[in-house]
């Protein structure tokens, strides 16, 4: 019984937290982050204000986590990377992975308000490259370090290769979404520009490997 109620209160805490980050989300684009108060987030997530400034004292903190919570949909840096051994496989896995990730409406609603404003308050910036951004790309440069430390790439720079991958995908399905409001590509064609992208790093990353 104990068991069950102690599950119970984590759902129940989970369900806050994600209504928490939800309505400050939408409410940091309807309002700006320094139009919204910690009170209108609590309010339109329907919880207390005492529930709120438990969990996020300031709204600094609650953007801290929707920093860490939008770049780790997909497990980011805590996702198992793909053994090293088939480069076109472990990239295929890496690419559709942003590219999910990229996708969601969450990450375009958190670059939008980075954008916005980064005139007046550059630590939501900075904020999202070193909790977002950073990490993510940390380990896609860590399996590209270990693709070539097997032999199994030929990539002596792994910081511009793994830029060269990631803003290839972001250029067809991150990017267009901050100037069009009805930029949604199909399932398929996010998926051939995550398959060229793949073919783009075989053709300049591949191991060449003399001739039997």
């Amino acid at each position: 019984m104990a068991a069950e109620l102690s599950a119970h209160h984590r759902r129940l805490a989970e369900r806050k937290r994600e209504a928490i980050t939800s309505a400050a989300t939408e409410l940091f684009l309807e309002r700006g982050y320094d139009g919204t108060s910690l009170a209108r987030i609590a309010e339109a997530a329907g919880v207390s204000k005492s529930t709120l400034f438990k969990r996020f004292p300031t709204k600094a903190a609650l953007f801290e986590a929707i920093v860490t919570e939008s770049w780790q949909r997909d497990a980011g840096d805590t996702a198992e990377r793909p053994q090293p051994g088939d480069l076109r496989s472990g990239l295929t896995t890496i690419g559709h992975r942003y590219a999910d990730l990229v996708s969601q409406p969450g990450m375009t609603a958190l670059f939008r308000i980075v954008i916005a404003e980064l005139p007046r308050f550059p630590e939501l910036g900075r904020m999202q490259f070193q909790l977002g951004k950073l990490p993510y790309f940390t380990s896609v440069r860590r399996y590209l370090e270990a693709e070539h430390e097997a032999g199994n790439a030929d990539v002596p720079d792994a910081v511009s290769a793994a830029n060269q991958f990631l803003g290839m995908i972001a250029n067809y399905v991150l990017w267009p979404r901050m100037l069009l409001t009805d930029w949604d590509p199909a399932a398929s064609d996010i998926h051939d520009a995550v398959e060229q992208a793949v073919q783009t790093m075989l053709a300049r990353y591949a191991p060449t490997r003399p001739p039997a």
